[in-house]
């Protein structure tokens, strides 16, 4: 089991990983900065290179190292120019929120050492989709230091019965607001841009329904779940891939027997979400993670979306 993801706390439920430390709901942000492994800062320090010709330390002025203050490992070498974002800036980002728009901090944590940080809040935003099953809205933050993140924040919806991860477009047509490390992280503007209001929610429910109401014949399911896992520029198919989502998709998936979901364009793009979220092969838990919100695993899960609304149009 990964240590990376063993540094993270979580409130109610057990996440479906099943690490971190249990909180209280409503805990402090202080409390959650030390259940959740970020009561660390990032440090920065020069990078030194030693020619053979002086055999002497010169500095190298356009980098430096950024390193954990608790620990003293080294997480990433970056520009001169790099914004470091602080693992506590990520949880007070919510403490208004919590306050004010009666979110509830959920789950944040720690993936590959420290290089990203993440925090995940429940809003205020639930819906039902037909029958009992029902979505509920997240707010997601997270942020990098290894060049491979800007600062994110990002609305995703969970799947109650199965814990299926969706992100929710913006009102700009956009998934997430995006903060490169060459600028500063401005908590205010972020989620000003974000727009907390329920009309982006109430959007994605309404398309959602739609994709319930859609039902499909099997022929329809195979020719997407193959275009899905066929590269077409190799003409290349991921067998074992398909074969795993349709089997999700014809009974084997959590909620797959529900109205909303068997036999229709909903419960074909949950067999896909849920493929990604918890079957896909990963070398570990936090890598799967990093995958369903930021990798390609968050890309195969918006291709599948894009294309199921089509199947709807």
């Amino acid at each position: 089991m990964s240590h990376l993801v063993q540094t993270m706390a979580y409130a109610n439920e057990t996440p479906w990983h099943g690490l971190g430390n249990n909180l209280a709901a409503y805990a402090p942000i202080e409390v959650w900065a030390k259940q959740a492994g970020m009561e660390w800062t990032i440090q920065e320090s020069p990078v030194y290179f030693m020619p053979a010709v002086t055999a002497a330390l010169a500095p190298v002025k356009a980098q430096k190292v950024l390193y954990r203050s608790d620990n003293g490992e080294a997480l990433s070498v970056v520009s001169q120019r790099f914004q470091v974002v602080q693992p506590q800036e990520v949880l007070e980002f919510y403490r208004d929120l919590t306050k004010a728009n009666g979110f509830t901090l959920e789950t944040a944590g720690v993936l590959k050492g420290g290089r990203k940080v993440w925090a995940l809040a429940k809003t205020n935003m639930s819906s039902r989709i037909k029958g009992n099953d029902t979505m509920n809205g997240y707010l997601l933050l997270a942020t990098g230091c290894d060049g491979t993140l800007a600062t994110t924040a990002q609305f995703t919806s969970i799947r109650v019965v199965c814990n299926n991860t969706l992100a929710v477009a913006l009102a700009n047509g956009g998934v997430a607001v995006k903060v490169p490390h060459s600028t500063t992280f401005d908590a205010a503007s972020v989620k000003q841009q974000l727009g907390l209001s329920s009309n982006v929610w109430d959007d994605f429910i309404y398309r959602m329904k739609k994709l319930s109401e859609r039902k499909l014949k099997i022929k329809e399911a195979e020719v997407f779940i193959s275009q899905l896992f066929t590269d077409p520029n190799r003409s290349l198919t991921n067998a074992r891939a398909k074969q795993k989502v349709m089997a999700l998709y014809s009974g084997n998936g959590r909620g797959a027997e529900l109205s909303s979901a068997q036999g229709t364009a909903f419960g074909l793009l949950n067999a896909v979400t849920e493929f990604t979220d918890h079957e896909r092969r990963a070398r570990n838990n936090d890598y799967r993670l990093d995958s369903a919100w930021f990798g390609t695993g968050a890309h195969l899960k918006s291709l599948a979306l894009h294309r199921a609304m089509a199947l709807a149009a």
